[in-house]
């Protein structure tokens, strides 16, 4: 078996939660090592425990910055440009060494900079797996011009993930044409765990919620006032106010919520969107306007039938009851993908033949 090194994205859950489901899904034998940092490092030791063929190595990483509880871009860039010229050398350097103290035959790497370039050094075949490729590959002409623009610009950062990759794949819910030069790419569904495949889904009479950690109090006034119980998640337990209660993050339990739940209001993030789509769950999406991936996302699922989406920062109750009191108007576009997203085995099928091709 082989010897397989993965980094990724250390920023909120998707990344961890689809690198979690590629390594559990890999055929047993293999030895891997993950190289990580913040959200994804916290998710990923819990799931991957010491003494296991699965080591999880923290290393720094990127993350978005908040002023206020909004997103604020310049910050969040400043920060990446501060990364790159104080972190990033020394980090290769890093990786160089302990690829070759490892013995790695294959990386994957899901938007981290630094491991595609030791593989370079080293001449060790590399996987890109994530979603923000789209952004270099998709053809987003169905979107607003401002968005488009903003994709083009937000592209030209993710240059500096894309160093030597032998294979890329794009893992998202959407799935447009996509732009010459970009034939090579393969286009999958979100990497959806397994409990996800095997969950049943039905309708408990409740929304469920997953919101990030800044989202701000106008957003739990507006849920409270959807006129169904509310299941929220992303905030951390507390008391309970009138309809709504607040979950710690557990696996299973959210799983479990999310299968029952009759519609989600959430963050607008690709990972969740793929697994409630999966489940035919319809969504309002909250995207922040400052986050222009969200703010892609919610207009793709517009686009699909799937649900709405209203900003974050204008969410207001009469918007939550207006979507609650039309879900039926979703039924027949979200069945025709509940059960269709995964694309763990496409991505299995790419790794095997890479393995395979030495």
């Amino acid at each position: 078996m082989a010897r397989i090194a993965i980094s990724l994205c250390g920023e909120g859950r998707g990344h961890a939660t689809r690198i979690a489901t590629l390594v559990e899904r890999l055929p047993a034998g293999h030895q891997i090592r993950i190289f990580t940092s913040a959200d994804a490092l916290a998710m990923l030791t819990r799931r991957f425990p010491e003494g296991g063929p699965v080591e999880v190595t923290e290393i720094p990483g990127i993350l978005f910055q908040y002023t206020a509880g909004r997103l604020d871009v310049p910050r969040s860039i400043a920060a990446g440009l501060d990364y790159q010229a104080r972190h990033l050398g020394p980090l290769v350097d890093r990786l160089t060494g302990e690829l070759e103290a490892f013995g790695a035959d294959l990386a994957v790497t899901d938007f981290e900079p630094a491991l595609p370039r030791a593989c370079a050094r080293l001449a060790i075949p590399l996987v890109s797996v994530d979603h923000q490729h789209f952004l270099l590959a998709y053809d987003l002409g169905i979107l607003p011009w401002t968005l488009q623009w903003h994709a083009w610009f937000m592209s030209h950062a993710v240059w500096l993930y894309s160093v030597g990759a032998a294979d890329t794949v794009v893992s998202a819910f959407f799935r447009p044409p996509l732009k010459p030069g970009w034939e090579h790419v393969v286009q999958v569904g979100p990497l959806l765990r397994p409990e996800i495949v095997a969950a049943t889904p039905g309708d408990g009479g409740y929304l469920l919620s997953y919101l990030r950690r800044h989202t701000p109090t106008l957003a739990l006034d507006a849920l409270a006032g959807a006129g169904l119980p509310v299941r929220v998640y992303g905030l951390g337990a507390r008391e309970a106010t009138g309809h709504l209660t607040f979950h710690d993050i557990d696996e299973q339990r959210f799983i479990d919520d999310l299968a029952g739940c009759r519609a989600l209001v959430s963050a607008a993030g690709n990972q969740l969107i793929g697994e409630a789509l999966h489940l035919g769950k319809p969504m309002l999406l909250l995207p922040e306007r400052a986050h222009a991936e969200q703010m892609i996302n919610s207009h793709f699922l517009v686009s699909m039938g799937g649900g709405d989406f209203c900003p974050l920062e204008t969410v207001a109750r009469q918007r939550v009851g207006e979507f609650v009191a039309g879900l039926d108007r979703y039924a027949a576009a979200v069945a025709t993908h509940r059960g269709r997203m995964d694309g763990t085995p496409t991505v299995l099928d790419v790794i095997a033949a890479r393995l395979a091709a030495g």
